[in-house]
C-alpha cells in the first residue's frame, strides 16, 4: 500500500486535504487501504517547491545530472522485487509479468535516457549565432496505471536530464511504485524540490496541477478523453502539452507473410498484460481467403492462456485494473456479438470461480466489419478482432481508417514491399515481422493518439526550450 503522505520539497509531508480514495485489490475486491487525494493547496505547495528549486537545478552540470541518473539506475535495480510486488498487487499484473517486464522495463528506458544525455549537445554555433537548448522549467507529469514504472521513468528521467524540476501525479490505481521511485531519487542525491509527488484523482488533483500558472510543461499519458481535458485546462496559461494517448493498432499480414507467426505474435501481444497496452495489435488484418486459418490459430492462443490470481506462477492473464474497466470490456464484447462478429474464443462472461475479482476472458472475434465498435474503439482488454481484406491497398486503407495512429505492425516476406507498406501507414511507429521494441527511438502517435514523443533524443527535447544568441559579425 502506498504512503499516506506526499513528497514535497524534499520531505514526506502530511496532506492538507482530508479527502481519501479507497484502494481495492482487483484480484478479489478486498479493500487494501486509503489513498490521500491532493487538493489545490497540496498541489500549489508541490508546484511552488518545484519552482523554487528550478533556478539552481537548471544550472547543475550535465556530469552531475548523469551521476544522479546512474545512481538512480543502480538503486532501482536493487528495488526490483519491491516494485514487482507493488505493481502486481495494485493493478493485477501476474507476478511473473511484473518481475520480467513491469519492474524491469523502466531500467531499460533509464539506460537509454542516460545514453542520450551522455551524447547530447545542448548548444551549437550556427554562423555568428549560438543555438542553445535550455530546460523548460517546472513540469507536471501525469502517468497511467497500465505500465506505471515505465511511464514514470519515461517522464522523470528526461526531465532530470534536461535540468527541469517536476511534480508527478501517478495514477490513483498504482501509487505504490511512485513512492518507491521517490525513495530512490532521494537516495540517489537528487536535490530537494526537484522531484515532488502528489496522489489523487484527475478531476481534482490533475486539474489543479495542469492549470497551475507556475507549470511550464504538462506531459500526460492516458486516455484520449483525459488528454482533451488536460489540453483544455492547460490552454489558459499557454503551456507546452505533450500527450501519449489511446491506440487501436493494426497488424497487417501481407499475402506473402508468415500467417502462423503473425497470428501467434499478434494474439500473444494482444492478451499480454491483460490487454492493457496502448500499442497492442488489437486489429489483425488478413487476406480474406485465410480468415478461417487465422481464426483457428488465434483460438489456440486464447485457449492456452491461464486466467487466474496474479500471485500464481502459472497465471498468464491477471485481472484488469478495476471493476469499471471490466464492465467496459464486457460491454464492448457484447457489442461485438450484437453487431454480428463471429465469436471464436472467450466472450463477455467472467471466468468461472473468479467472480470476486476483475477478470475477463481472452476473446477473439473473426469476420469483423471495420465499422463495428470492436474494430473502432480502444477496448484496453484482451480482445482481438480479425478483419479480412481483398487487396493490399484495401488493407492499408483499413489500417489507416482509425481516429488513432500510435503503432502499426506489418508481416511480409518481401522486405522491400513490407517497408513500402510501412511507409503508407499513419502511425508514429511501425514494427516489421515481430521486431522487438527499440527503446532508443521516439514513442508516440498521430491524430488522437497524441502529440509529442517520449524516448530517444526527441523525448529529451520535449523538456527543452531553444534559444538563439545572436552576436555581431566578426
Amino acid at each position: 500500500m502506498a504512503s499516506n503522505r506526499f513528497f514535497i520539497g524534499g520531505a514526506w509531508v502530511v496532506p492538507r486535504s482530508p479527502q481519501t480514495l479507497t484502494m481495492v485489490d482487483p484480484a478479489d475486491g478486498r479493500v487494501t487501504g486509503q489513498l490521500p487525494v491532493a487538493d489545490a493547496q497540496d498541489v500549489d505547495a508541490a508546484v511552488r517547491a518545484a519552482a523554487a528549486a528550478f533556478p539552481a537545478f537548471s544550472q547543475v552540470s550535465v556530469a552531475e545530472r548523469l551521476a544522479i541518473l546512474e545512481r538512480t539506475l543502480s538503486l532501482l535495480a536493487s528495488r526490483q522485487e519491491d516494485l514487482a510486488q507493488s505493481i502486481s498487487r495494485e493493478m493485477g499484473a501476474p507476478i511473473t509479468v511484473a518481475r520480467q517486464w513491469q519492474a524491469t522495463i523502466g531500467l531499460e528506458q533509464l539506460r537509454e535516457h542516460i545514453a542520450v544525455l551522455r551524447a547530447y549537445r545542448f548548444s551549437h554555433v550556427q554562423g555568428r549565432s549560438t543555438l542553445v537548448r535550455e530546460p523548460i522549467g517546472v513540469c507536471a507529469l501525469i502517468t497511467p496505471w497500465n505500465w506505471p514504472l515505465n511511464q514514470m521513468v519515461q517522464k522523470v528521467a528526461p526531465a532530470i536530464a534536461a535540468g527541469c524540476t517536476m511534480v508527478l501525479k501517478p495514477s490513483e490505481a498504482t501509487p505504490g511504485c511512485a513512492d518507491i521511485l521517490a525513495e530512490v531519487l532521494v537516495e540517489a542525491g537528487l536535490p530537494a524540490g526537484v522531484f515532488n509527488l502528489v496522489h489523487g484523482t484527475g478531476a481534482l488533483t490533475g486539474q489543479a496541477l495542469v492549470s497551475h500558472p507556475l507549470v511550464d510543461l504538462v506531459s500526460f499519458t492516458g486516455s484520449t478523453r483525459g488528454g482533451i481535458a488536460v489540453a483544455k485546462a492547460a490552454a489558459d496559461t499557454i503551456k507546452r502539452v505533450s500527450q501519449e494517448l489511446g491506440g487501436k493498432s493494426p497488424c497487417l499480414v501481407l499475402p506473402d507473410g508468415d500467417l502462423t507467426t503473425a497470428v501467434s505474435w499478434a494474439a500473444e501481444f494482444c492478451f499480454f498484460n491483460s490487454g492493457q497496452s496502448c500499442n497492442a495489435p488489437t486489429r489483425l488484418l488478413v487476406p480474406r481467403a485465410r480468415m478461417a486459418e487465422a481464426a483457428a490459430l488465434a483460438r489456440q492462443i486464447a485457449e492456452r492462456q491461464r486466467v487466474g490470481h496474479p500471485a500464481l506462477a502459472d497465471t498468464t492473464i491477471g485481472p484488469v485494473v478495476n471493476r469499471v474497466q471490466r464492465e467496459r470490456i464486457e460491454a464492448l464484447v457484447r457489442s461485438g456479438l450484437d453487431e454480428g462478429a463471429e465469436l471464436v474464443a472467450g466472450g463477455p462472461d467472467c471466468p468461472p470461480g473468479l467472480e470476486a475479482g476483475c477478470f475477463v476472458r481472452p476473446t477473439v472475434f473473426a469476420n469483423v466489419d471495420p465499422g463495428m465498435r470492436v474494430a473502432c474503439e480502444e477496448i484496453f482488454g484482451p480482445v482481438l478482432s480479425i478483419l479480412a481484406y481483398d487487396s493490399v491497398d484495401e488493407a492499408v486503407d483499413m489500417a489507416n481508417d482509425s481516429e488513432y495512429g500510435l503503432h502499426a505492425f506489418v508481416f511480409g516476406a518481401d522486405a522491400a514491399r513490407t517497408r513500402s507498406v510501412a511507409t503508407r501507414l499513419r502511425a508514429g511507429q511501425v514494427g516489421l515481422n515481430g521486431a522487438p521494441m527499440d527503446w532508443s527511438v521516439p514513442f508516440g502517435g498521430y491524430r488522437q493518439s497524441g502529440n509529442g514523443r517520449e524516448g530517444g533524443v526527441a523525448g529529451l527535447e520535449e523538456y527543452l526550450e531553444i534559444k538563439a544568441i545572436v552576436d555581431v559579425a566578426t
